[in-house]
């Protein structure tokens, strides 16, 4: 395909923010257009439809189904897009940047988030289990655990009061009350049936049933239920006036042949694992058997389900995070390849109100915003970790939250919501 950048190229401007839209007509523009003046451009047509617009808005621009990040005529030529073509370029109201809210200091490493609508857990390397306000206040230390706490969860995530999980690679789970607000938290229950390490917990939409999956390569279910409904052996055992349930799963899901690294719950009755084997596997909840299974290059480190598009995000041992439609039937079950970080990417979690944006977290110290029609460069860095980044959460749309072998938790205000 040939075109000098002093070439002239048809375009043709859509969007589906009405309140942004222009005169959908074909416009002449140079081949080496880039988003700076398309945004001028924009602007200019907005103020002639409506003079009284005076401030300009930022926008982003989308091309072949992927964001503008070079020239136009760059983005066509690596997409084999002929130049004789109108090209329909779709611009969207841009991203802003996330702010930087606050920074709270641990005793050290964390790798366990979990954010609610006013609250932040956080499982720590000092085995201890933290809530904190979202405006970064501590609320409460707790220290039940005998070794470190890999991963915490809300039993739901809208309601603090209903309490949370906490697993340990002391081979244990701990449900606990809280009463929210207050620093009144109580253990209630604990999980035991493990036989190494819990690196990671997951807890079903309905909030009835966990999963768990560590070191032992085996996931376990279990009820949330604080009763003896019969399902389960329980054992109770009283601390003072306070009862402590000894849970046992109710079911054992073999398969893994390494560590389950992250466990996802597709709906209330299909969970994700992903493992150190490579593998990602799909189980039924129910029949207790493998329903999928993907097969990769590398250990995977860390994965999330987005129920908005019914996509799973997987970051492996190789600095690249994947992007899954396990119900696709044509080609590749991995649709798109994201890569910026330059160590392993240890986390990833999706936005839980749009589609297309997700977080990251690597050993380079980098989080990372994401739009998923930019897989060759993120929307935007956040800066401010000191060490490598263990855990990121985006489970409040407000606030994204990091944490990492700097002791450290990073709270970081959407600006977008």
């Amino acid at each position: 395909m040939q075109g000098s950048s002093e070439g002239q190229l048809q375009i043709r401007l859509i969007t589906k923010q009405q309140i942004h839209a222009v005169p959908d007509v074909p416009l002449s523009v140079p081949q080496a257009i880039d988003t700076k003046s398309l945004n001028e451009l924009v602007n200019q047509l907005l103020r002639e439809s409506n003079p009284d617009q005076l401030k300009s808005v930022e926008f982003d621009f989308l091309a072949i189904g992927e964001l503008l990040r070079v020239p136009l005529i760059e983005h066509l030529q690596e997409r084999n897009v002929s130049t004789e073509t109108t090209v329909e370029v779709e611009y969207i109201e841009r991203t802003p940047a996330p702010e930087p809210k606050d920074s709270l200091l641990h005793d050290d490493w964390v790798c366990g988030i979990e954010s609610s609508d006013k609250w932040i857990l956080t499982g720590c390397y000092d085995n201890s289990v933290n809530i904190w306000t979202t405006h970064g206040k501590i609320v409460t230390s707790l220290k039940e655990h005998k070794n470190i706490v890999k991963a915490v969860s809300w039993i739901d995530k809208t309601d603090a009061g209903k309490g949370f999980i906490s697993v340990s690679h002391d081979l244990t789970g701990i449900i606990w009350t809280y009463e929210a607000g207050t620093d009144s938290v109580t253990p209630k229950a604990i999980l035991r049936g493990h036989e190494r390490g819990i690196d990671t917990v997951g807890i079903s939409p309905n909030s009835s049933r966990i999963a768990t999956g560590g070191w032992d390569t085996n996931l376990k279910l279990w009820s949330t239920s604080l009763e003896d409904d019969g399902s389960e052996h329980i054992h109770k055992k009283s601390r003072s006036s306070n009862t402590v349930l000894t849970k046992t799963p109710l079911n054992t899901l073999k398969g893994h042949k390494e560590g389950i690294s992250a466990v996802n719950w597709i709906d209330n009755y299909v969970v994700s694992t992903v493992s150190m084997d490579h593998t990602i596997k799909f189980w039924d909840a129910e029949l207790c058997g493998i329903k999928n299974e993907i097969i990769g290059q590398k250990a995977y480190l860390s994965s999330s389900w987005s129920p908005l598009n019914n996509t799973l995000l997987a970051s492996s041992a190789d600095r690249h995070i994947r992007l899954y439609d396990p119900r696709s039937t044509e080609g590749s079950l991995c649709k798109t390849t994201f890569t910026s970080h330059t160590l392993w990417v240890s986390s990833v979690t999706w936005s839980n109100y749009d589609s297309n944006l997700f977080l990251s977290g690597g050993y380079d110290s980098a989080v990372k915003m994401w739009d998923t029609r930019s897989p060759k460069a993120p929307l935007y860095n956040l800066q401010g970790h000191q060490g490598q980044v263990l855990k990121v959460d985006w489970s409040n749309r407000k606030y994204m939250v990091s944490g990492g072998s700097d002791n450290s938790v990073h709270i970081f205000k959407n600006k977008h919501v």
